[in-house]
């Protein structure tokens, strides 16, 4: 069994729906979870800003998961995001009050409610994220979220494997042997095509009849928008928020 860091932002769709793979492979005894913390508005600020006084719109639900760290191990957070991600992603339409949704899912996690209140008044829960941040930029050259670091995260560093929708176990093992063979390979450094279509979660396209996409963390004023796939999938409405992107620096997320 494999034991793998995944660093994640709760706001992006994509490295949920790659969590989403990574959480059934460990049910399925191929890997061990940690998880890391990272930011892709820390990513998209402004050259020469700081940081520690950007008001994060998932800063919440990071602060969160760094107080559960503190309290339980980083293997902790797990629940915590599983449980975010059941009101944000999973949910038909999703949670209407994001700060609402954090205070649930540390409760739903194993934790009292006032750990949400002690993340948010104490600044150093903050100061960690972008610890976090700031150290997976300079181990794997700011290649976002999601990223995969094997040996419990200790090892080589991948970005992805970026997945629009789950796949069968067989498919989701078969994946995991070609990707962390590659991960291990050291001349290997990228591949890439076009996204094949928006993240097939009910958040996304909650309205049944109208095929209506949801964005429940907010706009991405820095991404601009991709081509539309054709796919069997739904297109994202073009007055609507784009939900996968490249932002500054071509990293994604």
């Amino acid at each position: 069994m494999e034991a793998i860091k995944i660093y994640f932002d709760p706001r992006c769709p994509w490295c949920y729906l790659t969590t989403k793979w990574a959480w059934r492979l460990a049910e399925l005894g191929e890997v061990e979870l940690d998880w890391g913390l990272f930011c892709l508005e820390i990513l998209n600020l402004p050259e020469g800003a700081d940081p520690l006084e950007l008001e994060a719109i998932s800063g919440p639900a990071l602060r969160c998961a760094v107080a559960i760290r503190r309290k339980a191990g980083s293997t902790a957070i797990g629940a915590f995001y599983r449980a975010l991600s059941r009101r944000t992603w999973e949910s038909r339409p999703p949670a209407p009050d994001l700060v609402v949704a954090v205070r649930e899912s540390v409760v739903e996690a194993g934790f009292d409610e006032v750990l949400f209140d002690e993340a948010m008044a104490d600044p150093g829960t903050w100061a960690e994220v972008v610890a976090d941040h700031q150290g997976l930029i300079g181990r794997a050259r700011s290649i976002g979220v999601p990223t995969i670091a094997l040996d419990g995260g200790d090892g080589p560093m991948i970005f992805g494997p970026v997945l629009n929708r789950m796949p069968s176990d067989e498919d989701a093992v078969e994946l995991w042997r070609h990707v962390s063979w590659l991960v291990r390979y050291d001349s290997f450094s990228e591949l890439k095509r076009g996204r094949l279509g928006a993240p097939t979660l009910p958040a996304i396209f909650h309205d049944d009849g109208a095929r209506t996409p949801w964005w429940p963390w907010g706009q991405r004023p820095w991404a601009a928008p991709e081509p539309e796939a054709e796919t069997d999938q739904p297109a994202a409405a073009p007055d609507q928020p784009v939900v996968a992107s490249t932002g500054k620096n071509g990293v994604q997320g």
